[in-house]
């Protein structure tokens, strides 16, 4: 059982690592994250909504079922994981991530984990403990992967394009229009309408023109 008063992230992140539990409940039926937070440990609170357990991410490194060969090759199994377990979300970031690791800045790996993301986005809202934050941020990686595909496919400047493209702004106010465009795509495009996390970014984001 994971308890984060001290408020340290790293030995959160320690603990999360060893095996410690974030969803069971204490006495007063409050999880760690829901304690964290009550007690202003928000820091802690990041690291435990961003945990992601990497044999979780090493099950699709292996043939299920019929398959004869794994949905995730295992040498992309690391640099997967460590995007998937980043808190900072920003697309840039995440294109950056993808730029530094030449095994994965390549169209048919980014193919394969992006699959992979929607697999586990789907495992999520389907698990009896649905994650819904969870499955909306495998999602929102697997739409910039598959951007990145397009740009590596289609743009001489390959990522370093799409990573001016999400800096760009117009020429008015300097506002990155594109990157706007594509963090609503994102969200447009989750295909589980009944989320409550999705309801409410729609809410708040649908009055909110460009």
């Amino acid at each position: 059982i994971l308890s984060p008063n001290s408020g340290n992230k790293e030995i959160t992140w320690m603990m999360l690592e060893a095996g410690a539990e974030t969803d069971v409940v204490n006495s007063v039926g409050r999880t760690a994250a829901q304690m964290a937070a009550f007690v202003g440990q928000h820091d802690c609170v990041t690291v435990i909504n961003n945990f992601f357990p990497r044999e979780r991410l090493d099950y699709y490194t292996k043939p299920q079922g019929l398959d004869k060969e794994p949905k995730l090759p295992v040498k992309l199994a690391g640099p997967l994981h460590k995007i998937i377990t980043t808190t900072n979300m920003h697309p840039v970031k995440i294109v950056l991530l993808v730029k530094e690791n030449p095994l994965l800045a390549e169209a048919e790996a980014l193919q394969k984990c992006y699959r992979v993301l929607d697999l586990i986005c789907e495992k999520c809202m389907k698990q009896k403990d649905m994650n819904e934050v969870l499955a909306m941020k495998m999602h929102y990686i697997s739409c910039i992967f598959q951007k990145c595909i397009t740009f590596l496919k289609e743009r001489e400047d390959k990522l370093d394009g799409f990573i001016k493209s999400l800096l760009k702004g117009r020429e008015k106010d300097g506002f990155p229009v594109y990157q706007e465009k594509l963090i609503r795509e994102s969200i447009r495009k989750f295909p589980y309408c009944e989320a409550t996390l999705l309801q409410q970014l729609v809410r708040s984001i649908a009055p909110v023109e460009i």
